[in-house]
């Protein structure tokens, strides 16, 4: 059966990898991988730092087509070499529609893309500035925030796929839930998700999948039984009780 979500599955290509004790291949969650089913609407890739789930989503990004260090398909800057070579190893399952918009966001390295955009709006040319898509207002001048929210109201058009990598990490828990509201009227316009976060905020999203990031490889977990649910729950029940147990001497 052909599907007909953007982007369905992800496999790693194991019988041409070289060795598994070499980056990035050495990783926790990419050393037992051999492949993910991807949620119509959203999938999130949760875990530790250092698990492997921010280079397994550049990855999948870099192998559909997008920019290293984020932005659209027609971003080709690049900074500095960073990322790794997994993207070469991957085997990306697409369905028969295709997106009419997408984007890559590395909270890392967007202040990198909004250099980007102005450098490209200051060449000659008859067509409009890129920085009307974003808004009208240069990004430097905005909060790493507030830009993260400008692209995601003013950018992003819906009916597309959406690749972003911690985009909670200039965000308040109340811009967080603003941008959670976002996604889902993107996602009832026909668009797609993946994801990497930290915020048990941002994973909370009823409709979709949660993949966890270990040193057993990566595995479909429930919402209530991550890690980031589970401490954010208990410190919030008796924060006193936790403050205590951590700062005994």
């Amino acid at each position: 059966m052909i599907s007909k979500q953007y982007v369905s599955r992800v496999s790693l290509r194991r019988d041409i990898v070289e060795s598994f004790e070499r980056y990035p291949f050495s990783l926790p969650a990419i050393k037992n991988f051999e492949y993910v089913d991807l949620h119509p609407k959203i999938t999130y890739f949760v875990g530790e730092n250092g698990s492997g789930k921010s280079t397994l989503l550049e990855a999948i990004a870099v192998s559909l087509g997008f920019n290293a260090e984020g932005g659209t398909k027609n971003f080709s800057f690049g900074t500095r070499r960073s990322h790794s070579v997994l993207d070469e190893y991957l085997r990306i399952a697409k369905g028969v529609r295709k997106p009419r918009d997408g984007f890559f966001l590395r909270a890392e390295s967007f202040f990198n893309v909004a250099t980007e955009i102005e450098k490209l709006d200051e060449e000659p040319s008859c067509a409009p500035p890129i920085i009307n898509s974003y808004g009208g207002i240069s990004l430097h001048e905005q909060s790493h925030g507030e830009s993260f929210l400008k692209l995601m109201t003013e950018r992003f058009g819906g009916q597309g796929l959406y690749i972003l990598d911690e985009p909670e990490a200039a965000l308040s828990p109340q811009r967080q839930l603003a941008v959670l509201s976002r996604i889902h009227d993107l996602v009832e316009d026909n668009s797609q998700f993946i994801i990497a976060t930290h915020s048990p905020i941002l994973m909370a999203y009823p409709d979709a999948c949660i993949y966890q990031c270990g040193k057993e490889g990566i595995a479909e977990i429930a919402y209530e039984d991550t890690e980031h649910y589970k401490v954010t729950r208990d410190f919030l029940a008796n924060p006193k009780r936790m403050l205590d147990e951590l700062m005994q001497r």
